[in-house]
C-alpha cells in the first residue's frame, strides 16, 4: 500500500511540475515574436486554463502531502505578472472621480448594430454615450448600422469628431473620435495595413496638447462557421481526430494574422517612443488577448488602465466561446488612472465599452 502511494505521489508531483512549467510558459508567451514563434505566440488563450490547473494543486498538496505545496505556490509567484495583467484586483473606493479627471471610453460599435437586438442600434449607442458624456470617445467600426448614420448621431452629441475609413472593401474597419476637445492635427500611423490601422489624434485641452491614438489592430479573420466550430469543440461535441485536426487549422489561422498584428503593435510602439514629449492617451480593439504580443509590445511605455484602477477578468468581447478582454484603454505616465471598468450592461454590439478616468499626474 505504501508503494502504491508513492508512486501516485510521484505522478501527481510529476504533473505538477508539468502544469507549473506550463503556467509559466503560458504567462510568459507575450514575449514571442507572432513572426518567429507563431504557435508558441497563440498561447495566451490558454492562460485561464493553465492558472486553473495550476490553482487545484494547492488543495491536492493541503491534504495529500503539504511538503509538495511550494511547487504550485512558487509557479503563481513566479507567474504574478501576467496573472494581474489577466485578471487584475485593485480596491477602488473612491466613488466619484475628481472634477478635473478625464473620462475617456473605448468601443468597438460594429457598425452601430453589432448585436442586432436593438431595431435603432445607432440611437441605443448614441442614447448610451449621451447618458456617460465621456470627454474623449474612440470607436471602432464607426461607421454604418441600422436605422441611420452613426457619425450623423455622435455629431449631435459631441462638437468636435474625425472618422476614417481604412478600405472601401471592407465596410466596417473604420475608426473614429468624438469628443469635446478640439482637434487641432491628425496622422495616420504606418503600420503597413490596408484592412486595418491606426490614428493619432493631437486634441488641445486648456493649454495642453493631448496625443490619442485610437487603434483597431488586424482581426482574427475567422468565419462564423469556424467560429461555430470551435466552441463545438470547447463544449466537447466534435470527436477527438477531427476535433485535432480543426483546432490546428484554427490555431495556424490565428497565429498568421497574430503576425500581422505584431507587426502593428511595433509601429504604434514606435510612435509612441518618438511622440514621448506629449501626454499620450491610446485606446482600441486589439484583437488580442491581454495575454498576447500585441498588447505587450503596445503597453511596453503605458500604463494599461485596466489593469492600474480596473478589478476582474473585464471581458470586453462577448462572443460565445471567445470572452477576452481585446479592448483596451492606455496611457503615459503624463496620468494616473483613476477607475477603470468594462461596461457588460451595454450589449449592442459584440464588444463591450471600456470606461476610464484619468487624471494628471502629479510627478510625470
Amino acid at each position: 500500500m505504501e508503494t502504491v502511494k508513492k508512486i501516485l505521489i510521484g505522478l501527481l508531483t510529476a504533473v505538477n511540475v508539468v502544469v507549473a512549467l506550463s503556467l509559466l510558459l503560458v504567462g510568459y508567451c507575450d514575449r514571442f515574436d507572432p513572426e518567429v514563434f507563431p504557435m508558441l505566440a497563440c498561447l495566451g488563450m490558454f492562460f485561464p486554463f493553465a492558472l486553473v490547473a495550476n490553482v487545484l494543486f494547492v488543495p491536492i498538496w493541503v491534504f495529500v502531502r503539504w511538503k509538495r505545496l511550494w511547487i504550485p505556490l512558487v509557479a503563481l509567484l513566479l507567474a504574478y505578472a501576467p496573472i494581474r495583467t489577466f485578471i487584475p484586483i485593485n480596491f477602488c473606493f473612491e466613488s466619484q472621480p475628481p472634477q478635473d479627471a478625464i473620462k475617456v471610453v473605448s468601443y468597438n460599435v460594429c457598425g452601430f448594430g453589432g448585436n442586432y437586438k436593438y431595431e435603432q442600434a445607432v440611437d441605443t449607442v448614441g442614447g448610451y454615450l449621451q447618458r456617460i458624456y465621456a470627454d474623449i470617445v474612440c470607436l471602432q467600426e464607426d461607421l454604418g448600422g441600422k436605422g441611420g448614420s452613426g457619425f450623423d448621431k455622435m455629431k449631435e452629441l459631441y462638437p468636435y469628431n474625425d472618422t476614417i475609413h481604412f478600405s472601401n472593401d471592407a465596410i466596417f474597419n473604420s475608426i473614429g473620435i468624438h469628443t469635446r476637445y478640439p482637434i487641432i492635427r491628425k496622422e495616420r500611423l504606418p503600420d503597413g495595413s490596408r484592412t486595418n490601422g491606426s490614428m493619432a489624434y493631437y486634441l488641445q485641452v486648456e493649454s495642453d496638447t493631448i496625443l490619442v491614438i485610437n487603434n483597431h489592430l488586424e482581426s482574427t479573420h475567422l468565419t462564423e462557421g469556424e467560429r461555430s466550430r470551435y466552441q463545438e469543440m470547447l463544449k466537447g461535441e466534435v470527436e477527438r481526430d477531427t476535433a485535432e485536426a480543426e483546432m490546428l487549422s484554427i490555431m495556424k489561422k490565428l497565429a498568421a494574422h497574430m503576425a500581422d498584428r505584431a507587426v502593428q503593435a511595433r509601429a504604434v510602439n514606435a510612435y509612441i517612443e518618438s511622440h514621448s514629449q506629449y501626454p499620450i492617451i491610446l485606446c482600441g480593439d486589439f484583437n488580442d488577448t491581454p495575454i498576447s504580443y500585441a498588447r505587450h509590445t503596445v503597453a511596453t511605455h503605458l500604463t494599461d488602465c485596466f489593469v492600474s484602477a480596473g478589478c476582474g477578468l473585464g471581458l470586453s468581447f462577448n462572443l460565445q466561446g471567445f470572452n477576452f478582454r481585446i479592448d483596451h484603454v492606455m496611457c503615459s505616465s503624463h496620468f494616473e488612472p483613476i477607475r477603470c471598468f468594462v461596461d457588460d450592461e451595454m450589449d449592442a454590439s459584440d464588444h463591450y465599452p471600456v470606461v476610464c478616468w484619468l487624471k494628471k499626474a502629479s510627478n510625470p
